[in-house]
């Protein structure tokens, strides 16, 4: 699955190698309702065309009308939306909303050093590891450096010369087996961006279950999938929510091998401590691999429902992808 930054970045490259010059967009921060997360990209060009969007329609059409004026010829400007202001840095638009967005602007010159640094970050929306953008606003100076693969998506310097944004490959949920958890998750995780992947082999479970669309169905051992090349990046969260310990605690063992930022199975407390005797037993793993398992999976929600239990699973996946303990909840 290409994210829609990964089409920006795209389209950013094939009109800096026709010699277009580019506007490139980053939502720096947003306040309130906002359809766009902090990172979010989009390109444009002064004749109207873009790629991408920063709040789904009425900032874009503000934005493009201002590039086709003549407006936004510094190298880098940050602009705020939603709130009055009175220079151009600071259009006079409400969002029906009611949020607050601010964007960096940067305008870009069809160049080989330009090209080269977008496809670097082709490349990290494309691959395993996430990098981080900086970009000093006093003269647009940009350049790449290494990033964990949690914790917020942009960040701005005490003095707000520079801006670190976190770029890295699109985040991914690996179902092992399919359960009505598994599908409520499944849910939950492509409303967020997620691509989703189930793996279960058991077809008198899988026959006739209903998944939304999106997700990728393989009727293997999700162990299996889990191991192979490439499956889990440090984007990649494992959920394991079938009760079947054939598949969960094979799961389990894989995932702990990989790059995974989250991994979790579900079962009580007391069903937790059993699984994790278990696993170093005759799983075979250390005392360090078994802490890197959720279990009990999810935050503490009072969750009874299957809906009401992916909600606490995915909301503690984004907890982890954020960066935030569950002492700052």
């Amino acid at each position: 699955m290409q994210s829609l930054d990964a089409r920006v970045v795209e389209q950013a490259i094939e009109w800096l190698r026709n010699g277009r010059t580019i506007w490139l967009c980053t939502v720096l921060s947003t306040f309130g309702s906002s359809p766009r997360e902090p990172g979010s990209l989009m390109v444009a060009t002064s004749d109207g065309h873009h790629v991408g969007s920063l709040s789904g329609g009425c900032v874009e059409e503000d934005f493009l009308e201002r590039v086709a004026a003549g407006e936004y010829e510094q190298p880098a400007v940050i602009i705020r939306y939603g709130e009055p202001g009175n220079s151009p840095e600071s259009p006079r638009i409400r969002l029906p909303c009611g949020g607050i967005l601010d964007v960096l602007v940067e305008r870009m010159a069809a160049s080989p050093e330009t090209r080269d640094h977008l496809e670097r970050i082709q490349q990290a929306l494309s691959g395993q590891n996430e990098i981080a953008r900086h970009i000093r606003l006093t003269d647009a100076e940009c350049w790449l450096s290494d990033a964990e693969p949690t914790g917020p998506r942009v960040v701005q310097n005490e003095s707000k010369e520079t801006v670190t944004v976190r770029i890295g490959p699109v985040a991914k949920l690996i179902l092992a087996g399919y359960s009505t958890v598994s599908e409520a998750c499944a849910q939950f995780a492509l409303s967020l961006g997620y691509e989703v992947v189930l793996c279960d082999p058991r077809e008198e479970v899988t026959n006739g279950m209903s998944l939304p669309p999106g997700v990728e169905f393989l009727p293997q051992l999700p162990s299996l999938y889990i191991a192979s090349p490439g499956a889990c990046t440090p984007s990649t969260a494992v959920v394991a929510a079938t009760h079947d310990p054939r598949i969960d605690d094979l799961a389990m063992m894989a995932a702990v091998k990989t790059s995974a930022s989250y991994i979790g199975v579900m079962g009580s407390v007391r069903t937790s401590q059993a699984r994790s005797e278990r696993l170093r037993r005759t799983g075979g793993l250390s005392k360090e691999d078994v802490e890197r398992i959720h279990m009990p999976i999810g935050l503490n929600l009072g969750s009874k429902t299957p809906s009401e239990i992916a909600l606490a699973i995915v909301a503690d996946m984004v907890r982890v992808r954020r960066g935030r303990s569950r002492v700052e909840l």
